[in-house]
């Protein structure tokens, strides 16, 4: 510890600075991810025939929020990391009756973590990856050049993820919070149990990841298993859905 500074040490300070970090830049990236989901799309499809102003928006609004949007994720994702090492014995007998930060709390936060490493990856192995197809398609037309026959793809797709971490972002946010203020006292009498919470996650997590990515019958609209991703308002009912089945598990198996 660097003498007089109490942040920097260990066992008081660090732990609450990486938080505090790790709190800030999930702010930023999830405050982002819900003005996409509940503002800029629903508002981008209002602009109707005005295609030079939507694709305007897209060119100087969406890129600018999109660079935000991914560096939150990964700043976010490695300061999350960086408590499992900087905290003292955070990680000792994780996931066992004998854990230092109680088998409730590890079962917890690791399906928070799941979740997020989860969502983290979609901002860019899809979301992003797709978006820049549309974001130069839209600079390419505002000026004057040929449409993109590939940017609607690409831009549904990053929808439908984008969708996905919406709805990820209920069960992640509440395990997260969770599990020092709830499920730490959730002391469990079997990591049985509690693994057996973190695959019926992970399992459930899983099922609707795949069908983001449309492998459960393709991407188009006509395909019925999207319905939780085809408005924003099916995205929050399948979000509180999804959290409501992980609570009830999580009550069953963790106490």
């Amino acid at each position: 510890m660097i003498a007089g500074l109490e942040i920097f040490d260990q066992d008081t300070g660090l732990p609450v600075l990486l938080r505090t970090l790790h709190v800030l830049a999930g702010i930023t990236w999830i405050g982002l991810l819900y003005y996409f989901n509940v503002v800029q799309v629903p508002a981008f499809a209002a602009y109707g025939d005005e295609a030079r102003a939507r694709n305007v928006s897209i060119e100087q609004l969406a890129s600018r929020a999109l660079w935000w949007f991914r560096w939150a994720a990964v700043a976010t994702l490695v300061m999350g990391l960086l408590i499992l090492g900087g905290t003292k014995d955070y990680m000792k007998d994780f996931m066992t009756k004998d854990a230092a930060i109680g088998l409730g709390h590890s079962a917890a936060i690791l399906v928070g973590m799941l979740f997020g490493i989860t969502m983290a990856a979609n901002v860019w192995m899809v979301i992003w990856k797709n978006q820049k197809v549309v974001i130069a398609n839209a600079a390419n037309l505002v000026a004057g050049g040929e449409a993109n026959p590939g940017a609607p793809a690409a831009g549904r797709s990053a929808l439908l993820a984008s969708r996905q971490n919406f709805i990820f972002s209920f069960a992640m946010l509440w395990f997260m919070v969770g599990a020092a203020h709830l499920y730490g006292a959730y002391h469990g009498d079997s990591a049985g149990k509690a693994w057996t919470f973190v695959l019926l996650s992970v399992i459930i997590g899983g099922a609707l990841q795949l069908n983001a990515l449309g492998k459960f019958g393709g991407k188009a609209a006509t395909n019925k298993l999207l319905w939780p991703y085809e408005s924003h308002r099916n995205a929050m009912i399948t979000g509180g859905v999804l959290w409501v089945v992980l609570y009830l598990l999580s009550e069953l198996l963790l106490k």
